[in-house]
């Protein structure tokens, strides 16, 4: 009988709680894109982790919060579904911040779910003192009502301290079975999927007030050019969408300097991303109120299914 060991990791948490920091850490490899605004991550990302002796498979999710709009109830849905049927959840919580009634909430979700195994991660404790993590550490066994906290472990990403204890105690959570993936992949995202991401990734960098909440981007035409060379080479034509005209403003920047700045960041990203030449031309469109158009989230991918 193998030794081998296999299952699904949910990680969830409020905002900015440095989840996908964390899933990037663990697989050693840029799959979640990370910027310091909240409500990054849009959709149940996998994250690939493979050991010697087993393979996790960690969902990314995005940041549990109060809905302001039809775009964040399907968010909060994403994060519900992604915690049936998964074998261990991991909820992040900062050491840099108090528990408030969001990390209440997302504990009182957790304690739903009897079957999987339950680790607090303290995120960012690069941050904080020793002392000052002592006392999280109470706070955070507090959070637990109806269920007992299986490991409690505080880990930077940011300097990889304590990711590796990390995977150890995520392995022993699995139970015995064959690898879901190839164990030479890290993430089953699909080419086009990550190429949007990095794109939005680019544009969010120094983005202001709601604008972060108002960028989506979609694929208009990909394809690879007929040429010789070791390196193949895409065309890419890709669509920045926003909700007013003054974010197209925003986005566009003067003389168009700041979608230029995007794009080069962003082509940059894609090409380490998919081993290939870019050529990436950006436009942007104004859908106005894409948050709370049902048929315009269906066709970005956040139907309620």
């Amino acid at each position: 009988m193998s030794d081998f060991r296999s299952g699904f990791v949910a990680i969830v948490g409020r905002p900015n709680a440095g989840k996908s920091t964390l899933i990037n850490a663990l697989v050693g490899s840029k799959i979640a894109i990370t910027s310091h605004h909240p409500n990054t991550t849009r959709h149940a990302i996998r994250g690939i982790l493979n050991g010697p002796d087993f393979q996790a498979v960690l969902v990314d999710t995005p940041g549990v919060h109060k809905p302001k709009t039809l775009l964040g109830q399907r968010l909060n849905a994403v994060v519900d579904h992604s915690m049936d049927s998964v074998d261990a959840i991991i909820m992040c919580l900062p050491a840099d911040e108090e528990s408030g009634a969001g990390d209440v909430f997302i504990a009182a979700e957790i304690a739903k779910h009897p079957r999987a195994k339950k680790i607090a991660v303290i995120t960012k404790t690069d941050l904080m003192s020793k002392k000052s993590l002592a006392n999280r550490l109470v706070g955070i066994n507090d959070l637990a009502k109806g269920f007992v906290w299986d490991e409690i472990i505080p880990v930077s990403a940011a300097i990889h301290e304590q990711i590796d204890l990390l995977a150890e105690l995520i392995s022993k959570t699995l139970p015995a079975g064959p690898a879901f993936y190839p164990t030479d992949i890290k993430s089953d995202q699909e080419q086009g999927q990550i190429i949007c991401e990095l794109i939005r990734e680019a544009a969010l960098r120094d983005a202001l007030q709601e604008l972060p909440h108002s960028i989506m981007v979609t694929i208009d035409e990909m394809s690879e050019r007929e040429e010789k060379g070791s390196r193949p080479f895409f065309d890419i034509h890709a669509t920045i969408h926003v909700e007013r005209d003054s974010q197209r403003a925003i986005v566009l920047g003067h003389q168009g300097s700041r979608l230029k700045d995007i794009g080069t960041r962003a082509r940059a990203d894609i090409e380490r991303a998919i081993g290939a030449k870019v050529f990436l031309g950006l436009h942007i469109k104004v859908s106005k109120e894409w948050q709370r158009d049902s048929k315009m989230l269906e066709k970005l991918g956040f139907g309620e299914n």
